[in-house]
């Protein structure tokens, strides 16, 4: 059977969606090209083409973060297990999920939010000028952009969740707010996303950062 080791099928893959893409006459942007050819590879879904928004330089400046040892936080636990902990051990990046520890889940009784707009608080309690990438919870992004407003300066705003209460709104709110402020933003609109879309970007910057977008420089055959 061909395509059997992790990186020839990684690299085959790619491949597919290069030639797909170009079919379809589409050329991305090369400063965008990695990050959305990595949601492509881990959906199957060519929407991203359109849908995925970028501030200027935001791809440079999330990688340029990372290099610095800038950590993620993630909104879900899913999420932060599918961040290549490789590149983060390389490049000295905490990662963290505030989702299920029980002091977030007693704040969010107290007060009437949710989980996930608490544990935005204390992330930019604890990190904040960390990379936010956020693939689920639509009100952690409408937490955030009210922290950005309050002053709160993220490295990099991932704005990914799906669903369809909220999604598209929290999206365009957060994107706006970070436009407004100068943070870099890297957006997929609409209803589209997911936990694994914002693990993709993650890594795709990772990758980048680290000089190992080809699989064969993380070691794989």
């Amino acid at each position: 059977m061909k395509h059997t080791l992790p990186g020839d099928i990684e690299r085959t893959s790619m491949s597919i969606i290069a030639s797909e893409l170009a079919a379809r006459g589409i050329a991305l942007p090369p400063e965008h090209e990695a990050v959305v050819k990595r949601v492509i590879h881990t959906t199957a879904d060519f929407d991203y083409v359109h849908t995925m928004r970028f501030t200027p330089g935001a791809v440079e400046r999330g990688q340029a973060a990372l290099l610095r040892g800038t950590p993620i936080v993630t909104d879900t636990n899913m999420a932060k297990a599918g961040v290549s902990r490789p590149c983060l051990e390389t490049l000295g990046c905490g990662l963290h999920c505030f989702m299920a520890e029980p002091e977030v889940a007693r704040l969010a009784k107290e007060r009437g939010l949710t989980r996930a707009a608490v544990s935005m608080d204390k992330a930019a309690r604890e990190y904040p000028g960390a990379v936010l990438a956020v693939g689920n919870a639509p009100t952690a992004l409408l937490r955030i952009a009210e922290l950005i407003e309050d002053g709160l300066r993220p490295a990099l705003v991932i704005a990914v969740p799906v669903g369809f209460v909220n999604v598209a709104e929290s999206k365009e709110t957060v994107f706006a707010a970070c436009e407004s402020h100068g943070i870099p933003a890297i957006a997929a609109m609409g209803r589209k996303g997911g936990s694994n879309v914002a693990a993709a970007i993650c890594n795709a910057l990772l990758y980048g950062a680290t000089e190992t977008l080809d699989p064969a420089a993380r070691g794989w055959s």
